[in-house]
């Protein structure tokens, strides 16, 4: 398994996912450039989070015009797994990846704390793994899920909510129905506001990102 981490002008959270997929998960893992155009030789695909571009304009909306989104458009197409976390969440959403945007918080303030989340799609290769409820870092200022209400149907109807949040202070960003990541209709596609990289090591507070990553070593390419 050889997975790309995109690598967009001001990102930050870029280099987090790099060596937890590389010390943790075990998998090589490599930077691609936002204007790099083929993803050739890679298995799947991390959109990290951070903030590209200075979050100038909308969060994630310049980088979706890169010329790797269009790479990845094709990746995402041919059946094969890309996550975006964060950021990466908004990014996928921007490029049309993954239906709904990403807005400002309910309360207006940047949030940075540890959630909780439990998975209610559990047949995708992102969400078969995780069991019970999870603890997953978020650090956002716009990680309030929206969409319409035939969207949102069809995601409960599709099976294609992948995590809710379910800590017991509530939804964290006022998120549309406590949703924390989704899933294309295929499912090889997760966007997620919590941070799973963040969660890999005893060290940094909580291990349970790797139920969700594990999904890059348990896929046969």
């Amino acid at each position: 398994m050889r997975v790309a981490v995109t690598k967009f002008p001001g990102s930050n959270g870029d280099q987090d996912a790099l060596y937890s997929l590389r010390e943790d998960i075990g998998v090589k893992a490599e930077y691609v450039w936002h204007d790099d155009e083929s993803l050739d030789g890679f298995d799947a695909v991390f959109v990290p989070g951070g903030f590209s571009y200075g979050d100038y304009l909308r969060c994630g909306a310049i980088a979706a015009r890169s010329h790797i989104m269009d790479a990845v458009k094709r990746f995402a197409d041919d059946g094969r797994l890309v996550i975006g976390v964060c950021n990466g969440f908004q990014i996928l959403c921007e490029s049309g990846l993954l239906p709904g945007i990403l807005v400002q918080n309910e309360d207006e303030h940047f949030i940075c704390k540890t959630v909780s989340l439990e998975a209610v799609n559990r047949t995708s290769p992102w969400t078969t793994g995780v069991s019970g409820t999870i603890h997953i870092p978020i650090a956002h200022g716009e990680g309030k899920y929206v969409c319409d209400d035939v969207t949102l149907a069809r995601l409960e109807s599709e099976n294609r909510i992948a995590f809710r949040y379910v800590s017991p202070e509530g939804n964290p960003n006022g998120s549309v129905g406590d949703i924390a990541g989704i899933l294309n209709e295929r499912g090889n596609v997760l966007g997620m506001m919590p941070h799973p990289e963040r969660a890999t090591k005893a060290i940094l507070g909580s291990t349970d990102g790797l139920q969700i990553l594990r999904a890059f070593t348990a896929v046969s390419v």
